[in-house]
């Protein structure tokens, strides 16, 4: 099954990818919405990956050492040797790195903080399911006055996720199973809500952003936090709503 989700608005030719840090070791990007991270069959019908661009922005050979959505935008870490991808991928998979996502969802999720601990399968629906975890809070919350169904008005929240696993799409599928599901997902979410955003509020991305990763520098040991600013899109989605990001913690 290929990802349809390409919600992103076209870049400009030669259009430079937005580094958040750099240095011998590794570079941290602000990966756009919609842009495909490599060649894989989940992402058949793109032309741009991420990989290409930055080799031939910065020079050299790079190496993923992680990976995000192909409709997520956010914090997204590359390493520039095979020993670097290593380290980090010891990391993630030892679960010593802490990762913070921006979404809006549909409703408002009760309780307003939660753990999210549902077993999900990988790429294929049909595979073994492993276990998964998310925890999340609600930041804020709006009231619409657009009719939609049969509901008159429609509710909306900011919502803080932190996957303690890497599961396929997790923060989607957890959403959604709690009947939150991330606004502009097309897999798991709601026409109708995305059409609505779209319509009314000019979004044409699915609202999920990797907003904040902790991790150690894979040489020094040293902690690293890295933040990834929201994009035009998101960020109009907020100022509308008047929602105000939380401070550091």
């Amino acid at each position: 099954m290929r990802d349809h989700d390409d919600t992103s608005s076209s870049r400009a030719q030669g259009a430079l990818l937005p580094i958040l840090y750099q240095d011998d070791a590794l570079i941290a990007v602000n990966k756009p919405a919609g842009l495909a991270v490599h060649r894989s069959k989940m992402v058949g019908n793109a032309e741009e990956f991420l990989i290409d661009m930055l080799r031939e922005q910065v020079g050299g050979i790079t190496y993923l050492a992680h990976r995000l959505d192909r409709a997520t935008s956010g914090v997204l870490l590359i390493a520039r040797s095979r020993e670097i991808a290593a380290a980090l991928g010891e990391q993630f998979m030892g679960r010593d790195v802490h990762k913070q996502y921006l979404a809006v969802v549909r409703g408002w999720p009760e309780p307003e903080e939660a753990l999210i601990d549902y077993a999900l399968p990988g790429s294929r629906e049909t595979g073994p399911r492993r276990d998964a975890r998310t925890r999340f809070r609600r930041l804020d919350t709006v009231e619409v006055p657009i009719a939609l169904g049969r509901y008159p008005q429609q509710r909306y929240a900011l919502v803080l996720a932190e996957p303690e696993t890497g599961r396929f799409r997790q923060i989607r599928k957890h959403m959604a199973h709690i009947h939150h599901p991330v606004i502009g997902d097309c897999q798991h979410g709601r026409g109708d809500h995305n059409r609505l955003y779209k319509q009314y509020f000019s979004c044409h991305r699915m609202l999920l952003h990797a907003w904040r990763l902790r991790f150690r520098h894979p040489l020094s040991g040293a902690p690293m936090l890295i933040e990834a600013p929201l994009d035009p899109a998101f960020t109009g989605v907020l100022e509308r709503f008047g929602w105000s990001l939380p401070s550091a913690e």
